[in-house]
């Protein structure tokens, strides 16, 4: 498919929708250098604004005039110099060498040392190190001269609109490629034909504008530009609200850390001391403690304990108040994690154990949903969608997430019809008003939860459980969505009518900050909430899916299944069996047909995998899916349940790579060799339950294995 063509004006469209947008928004709090260069905008010629556009779109500040071939400008020069009579465009200056050197071929570059007289530039050098001779032995006047300087321009006085396309996209940007992108499909916005003002006070917006940009340049990880950065965080603007304060604390202590880390503590505490968030105050307070200023550490950590910015703040002062004064040797996320419940989970899980005590938890009784942090943002964006995405907190076409969330305002404004909605969450009221959304906005984009990971079961389990708890939960989310957002346990357990969440740590993992929290707040609202920790083990209630499959040829995206088989095994005995023909929809080569003796007539009035697709997915159940190959079976069905827009992922076992690694020394480990050497039968070689059934006879060979494995490393760990 050719790329779409653009219209002519393109570019100076969207800057004219931009500018308009921003001037009728937010007019009161742009200053008079935002004013004045709107007026000298509009009062350019049509080249010379589509020449400013085209070169605030192009990387970097220095550009070649003579280069500029654009469809919509019918005199380059003259639309250089409308521009640099106006001062959005100057000549090169010695500030702008590096930028200028990178600009020019290396074969310029050459030519012009040459030229200059410098005769010991190598032709062989790469350009990087040609430009670190010019840098160091060509003064920038005789580069200028040499090498066409004359021929370039730079921007300048930019900055008016950098705040201009800060106000309209809610983040700095450099550029107008979002329009591009979203012309061309490859970004969504959103639908809404009217929008809020982002910032309604001019200091707010500036302060914004400032440390933003800020967080921008400390991407780079240069002492240079963190002292430049350290100087605009001391001195910079005031912050006049929360949300600017945050982006304020953000840039300290990025900022900070840098210089901790580089040994320069006492640059590292100004900065900490500068901002105001719990995360600086937390590398303050350990900082103090560290310098030996214990008392003045005392004092701050009782501070955060009197007065915490928030939940894990709390958890934060206390724990460290009770290690460092209290006379506790272990921290509470140490702690919490030791004393955790153990859960037995076969070692074939490790790639994914949450999986693993999914299952383990089904076998005891329990309905398991993943839950983690999707189902509390699902529930909460369902109840208040009208108030986050139909009440004008969206700010532009290219916003996701409303203001509101970020500054957290949101349960200021909208305080009334939060209590009435908590009311209904405690009344057992709430479902349908989720449901009110999930009939009239389905699919609708948005910046709070993703609509596939909307389970109507899980939240109907969740609201009737405990709706007080509930309820707590949502209005803390609520209150402080920054924070709440993430952090909540991996799984909800459903029995007798109760909700309870499990927080599932394999070995090796840590406690988080914020997930220590969630587990507090939800025990504080009368939710149980607890850490599972694994423990892999040989599962002997373990399910295996043995698995084979006869197909019409070996490309899985193209070729399709003709016959599954599939046994059950669950401590070593095969308890069940699944077994179908399939119509592949295609012809069957007669290669293949010699070889696995399954031909067109057998599979014509055979079910098409669709339909069959229940069946199998319920066989597998929790089991581990297991084949000889294992990638082969498993991304054939993988691929057949792709076509039905529907999930196939199970933890995988092969037991031709598990018979390798047990019982090494065979000259082949095929499946009718491993039968032949452990008299295993095969009667009906190249049939799929013929085959599943030989694999799950070296399964149990493979477990059998692990099993003396496990025995013998406990008996090693016990005298040791």
């Amino acid at each position: 498919m050719p790329p779409p063509v653009l219209p002519t004006y393109y570019y100076l469209d969207h800057f004219t929708e931009m500018l308009s947008f921003v001037r009728g928004t937010y007019g009161s709090i742009l200053a008079d250098e935002h004013h004045a260069f709107i007026a000298r905008f509009e009062g350019l010629s049509k080249d010379a604004q589509c020449l400013l556009i085209r070169m605030i779109n192009r990387r970097g500040s220095v550009f070649n005039r003579h280069l500029f071939k654009y469809a919509e400008i019918s005199d380059v020069e003259a639309a250089a110099g409308d521009l640099m009579s106006c001062g959005h465009a100057r000549g090169l200056r010695v500030d702008d060498f590096a930028a200028f050197l990178a600009c020019l071929p290396k074969t310029i570059l050459i030519q012009g040392a040459k030229a200059a007289g410098f005769s010991d530039v190598r032709t062989s050098w790469p350009k990087p190190k040609l430009i670190e001779f010019f840098l160091a032995q060509i003064d920038f006047d005789v580069a200028l001269e040499f090498c066409g300087g004359e021929r370039f321009i730079a921007l300048d006085n930019t900055r008016p609109i950098e705040l201009l396309l800060y106000l309209y996209f809610g983040k700095t940007e450099e550029d107008l490629k979002n329009f591009a992108l979203r012309d061309l499909g490859i970004i969504r916005t959103n639908k809404q034909t009217s929008f809020s003002a982002r910032f309604t006070d001019a200091e707010e917006a500036r302060a914004c504008f400032h440390y933003s940009q800020l967080l921008d340049r400390l991407e780079v990880p240069a002492r240079a530009v963190y002292q430049a950065a350290t100087y605009a965080i001391l001195e910079g603007p005031p912050c006049p609200t929360d949300y600017a304060a945050n982006i304020a604390s953000r840039a300290a202590h990025q900022a900070g850390l840098f210089f901790e880390k580089a040994g320069d503590i006492d640059l590292a505490e100004q900065l900490f001391r500068a901002g105001s968030s719990p995360e600086c105050h937390e590398r303050l307070a350990r900082l103090l403690y560290k310098k030996g200023e214990k008392a003045a550490a005392e004092t701050l950590i009782r501070q955060m304990i009197d007065d915490p910015a928030s939940d894990d703040e709390f958890v934060f002062a206390t724990d460290f108040y009770a290690r460092k004064f209290g006379g506790r040797r272990t921290a509470l996320c140490t702690d919490l994690l030791r004393s955790a419940r153990t859960i037995t989970v076969d070692d074939t899980h490790r790639v994914n154990p949450e999986a693993g005590v999914a299952g383990v938890m089904r076998r005891q009784g329990w309905t398991v949903f993943f839950a983690e942090n999707t189902l509390w943002l699902n529930l909460f964006g369902l109840l208040f969608w009208d108030e986050l995405f139909e009440s004008g907190q969206l700010h532009s076409g290219f916003d996701w997430t409303p203001h509101c969330l970020k500054d957290r305002s949101f349960v200021r404004l909208f305080a009334t019809q939060i209590e009435t909605k908590l009311a209904a969450v405690r009344a057992g009221s709430a479902l349908p008003i989720a449901m009110r959304t999930v009939a009239a906005r389905f699919g609708r984009p948005n910046g709070v939860f993703a609509w596939k990971y909307v389970r109507v079961e899980a939240l109907r389990a969740l609201l009737a459980g405990n709706p007080e708890g509930v309820a707590q939960i949502l209005r803390l989310v609520c209150e402080d969505y920054r924070n709440m957002r993430d952090g909540f346990p991996d799984l909800m357990l459903v029995g007798d009518e109760t909700v309870s969440f499990l927080e599932i740590k394999a070995e090796g993992d840590v406690i988080r900050r914020n997930q220590l929290t969630r587990l507090r707040q939800l025990q504080a609202a009368g939710i149980t909430a607890e850490i599972g920790r694994v423990d892999y083990r040989f599962d002997p209630d373990q399910d295996y899916v043995v698995v084979d499959i006869e197909t019409t040829g070996g490309w899985a995206s193209g070729d399709r299944i003709t016959e599954i088989g599939a046994v059950r095994i669950r401590n070593h005995e095969v308890i069940e069996e699944w077994h179908s023909l399939i119509n592949p929809q295609r012809s069957i080569p007669s290669h293949i047909s010699r070889l696995t003796g399954i031909t067109n007539d057998m599979v014509r009035d055979a079910p098409v995998f669709a339909e069959i697709a229940d069946s199998f997915m319920t066989f597998m159940g929790d089991g581990i899916f297991v084949a000889h190959n294992v990638n082969f079976d498993y991304r054939f069905i993988s691929y057949e349940y792709e076509r039905l827009e529907r999930r196939f992922r199970f933890p995988k076992l092969c037991t031709c790579a598990g018979m390798r690694r047990k019982y090494p020394g065979h000259e082949s480990y095929g499946l009718g060799n491993l039968c032949q050497l452990y008299e295993i039968d095969l009667e009906s070689h190249h049939r799929a339950l013929c085959d599943a059934r030989a694999a799950g006879h070296l399964l149990n060979l493979i477990n059998s294995k692990r099993i003396d494995e496990m025995g013998e490393a406990a008996a090693e760990e016990k005298a040791a």
